[in-house]
């Protein structure tokens, strides 16, 4: 019940804050010409992500990340269910289960990615992108998961069980 709710308090702010984010976005396309995802200013940009004010959060989301996906790899190596990257692509009987359960594991994760994107934008470049937060926010935490989560099940399935635990 508290994750539930959790999840809907962030994911109702961060919906807040990408909405009231898309007009300033909206309006500086149309004096940029394009959009700000594909444009040399987000390039330029990047930097300032890495070097201002929540700088540690490309350290600590990928952490997190990496934390939950072994959580993860080694539930599945204990259901029984493949590596996760393995699974997702070649075994489609287990790919429902494991997209799911990713969902549950990191979509508060997730939702705090974009939303502390936005905002450090806005501390950064004095606006917000919707869509690089939309896009940036998710890489932070996705790739370090799905690895963490593969490598982890993997190593738990071929580590012969401790004959002590039993």
């Amino acid at each position: 019940m508290k994750r539930s709710r959790a999840l809907l308090l962030i994911g109702g702010l961060t919906l807040a804050v990408l909405a009231v984010s898309v007009p300033g976005a909206l309006r500086d396309a149309s004096q940029r010409g394009g959009f700000y995802l594909f444009s040399p200013a987000f390039l330029e940009d990047l930097p300032k992500r890495l070097a201002g004010p929540g700088r540690l959060r490309f350290l600590f989301q990928p952490a997190l990340a990496i934390f939950l996906g072994v959580r993860g790899g080694l539930e599945d190596a204990r259901l029984g269910r493949p590596p996760f990257l393995r699974g997702l692509i070649l075994h489609r009987a287990h790919r429902a289960e494991l997209l799911k359960s990713a969902l549950e594991s990191i979509s508060i994760l997730l939702l705090m990615g974009i939303l502390l994107d936005s905002v450090f934008q806005w501390l950064l470049l004095g606006i917000s992108y919707p869509v690089p937060a939309l896009v940036l926010g998710p890489v932070l935490i996705t790739i370090p998961y799905a690895l963490a989560r593969g490598v982890a099940g993997f190593v738990a399935r071929k580590t012969p069980a401790d004959p002590r635990s039993a």
